[in-house]
């Protein structure tokens, strides 16, 4: 059932637009207490599942610095073993320049002397260390993600294996990409225009916009989403595969007539139509549609993960590589949404590799979306990359298949850097 479930969003996504309403699955609901709790047993049993193969590495990997390095607007991690392994990550930047303090005072000590074979134990027990779990969120995440992707990136080195290998079974090599905007408080027409163009350059087959006015502000023009919705589909036709953002803009009795809208214009998903810890309300509004919600990318707590998605109050689950704290911590959300037949299409942090991290991630995962988020990708860092031109061909991008992360940093833009001391 849950396989048949997952395909039939994974089609749905695929080709949205050609879909009858009412939609033949309805994915949502409230649930008897007994299956919610018969979900949380099994999923309390994935959540046990090993992700890092350890059986790749037989003898210890023992980290012996972990070097926050900064150079303008660039925050780079450096790890490097006791034997002299090296693994680098490019961080988010916009928020890097304001957490780097906990990065070095709070986190990155944490790791050394520690086996990187450890990585799940290790993305555990530094929550304990100096009682940084009183910062969980953003602010303990997105640094424990920095060091996570260096550590990946060497151990991925060592083997001559990408990340995605290092954490599961390559799924997919290539990605389809929407294109996404995210522009408010402009027109209707102004964000078709903009559509238009972004999408004559990366030839994206599915879009997605923003509605409503973020987090329950007033959106500027007052009727921008109720007139942007018909739009859209009557502007790119019915073989575009379209989906709206809300970012929490709406209350529950708000949120139900824009779904609705979206219902009767053939739209793929709803991401956040309600603040995104209104875990209730979000189930009240999947409740009451037919369309698949998706959520995710402000969550911190892989336990709310496992509610919402015990639940059944999403269809779409979207964990940051960034935000969440890394790809362990990722795969085991979308291992949940899997075993119920749910699917993953991360959110990305459009700074530093924030693509690249997303790409791995997903050629990774059997649940994948059929498309995924696309911003042009960062070309002020100098960068070769063997495998992959990183951009969109005709609407894919290939996934890079070289070691780690599969990029190479010019050697001379590293030298620029400095260490990072707080």
């Amino acid at each position: 059932m849950s396989t048949n479930r997952r395909e039939f969003l994974t089609s749905m996504l695929a080709g949205a637009a050609a879909l009858p309403l009412p939609y033949p699955y309805k994915p949502h609901g409230e649930l008897p207490k007994a299956t919610v709790q018969a979900n949380y047993a099994k999923l309390d049993q994935i959540l046990q599942q090993p992700v890092l193969k350890r059986e790749l590495f037989p003898d210890p990997v023992i980290i012996d610095t972990v070097e926050l390095l900064h150079y303008k607007d660039s925050y780079l991690c450096r790890v490097r073993s006791k034997a002299g392994a090296v693994g680098i990550s490019i961080s988010n930047s916009n928020q890097m320049q304001a957490l780097y303090p906990i990065f070095v005072k709070r986190v990155a000590p944490f790791f050394i002397g520690k086996d990187c074979r450890d990585l799940e134990d290790l993305v555990e027990q530094v929550t304990v260390y100096q009682y940084n779990y009183k910062m969980t969120g953003l602010a303990l995440w997105v640094p424990l993600a920095t060091i996570e992707f260096a550590i990946l990136d060497m151990l991925g080195r060592m083997v001559g294996k990408s990340i995605g290998e290092l954490i599961g079974k390559i799924y997919n090599t290539e990605i389809n990409i929407y294109q996404a905007n995210g522009e408010r408080d402009i027109t209707p027409e102004e964000t078709i225009d903009q559509l238009q163009k972004e999408i004559a350059e990366s030839h994206a087959k599915a879009i997605k916009f923003k509605v409503g006015g973020r987090m329950t502000h007033p959106e500027y023009p007052a009727d921008r989403s109720t007139r942007l919705i018909p739009m859209v589909r009557k502007t790119f036709g019915d073989d575009m595969v379209i989906s709206a953002d809300a970012n929490g803009s709406y209350t529950v009795a708000q949120a139900l007539p824009i779904g609705r809208l979206m219902q009767e214009y053939n739209y793929a998903f709803f991401e956040e139509p309600v603040q995104f810890d209104w875990y209730e309300e979000i189930l009240q509004v999947a409740e009451g549609l037919r369309i698949p919600l998706a959520l995710g990318e402000q969550e911190p707590s892989t336990h709310n993960f496992r509610w919402v998605i015990g639940n059944g109050a999403v269809s779409i689950v979207q964990p940051d590589m960034f935000y969440f704290g890394g790809m362990v911590r990722c795969m085991r959300v979308a291992r949940m949404a899997d075993a119920m037949g749910k699917l993953c299409i991360p959110h990305i942090s459009s700074t530093g590799l924030g693509y690249l991290y997303m790409m791995h991630f997903v050629s990774a995962i059997p649940n994948a979306g059929k498309y995924h988020e696309f911003k042009v990708f960062n070309r002020d860092l100098p960068f070769t990359c063997a495998t992959s031109t990183l951009g969109s061909d005709n609407g894919v991008v290939k996934v890079p298949t070289g070691p780690g992360v599969g990029v190479d940093i010019d050697p001379a833009y590293l030298a620029k850097h400095v260490m990072v001391t707080a």
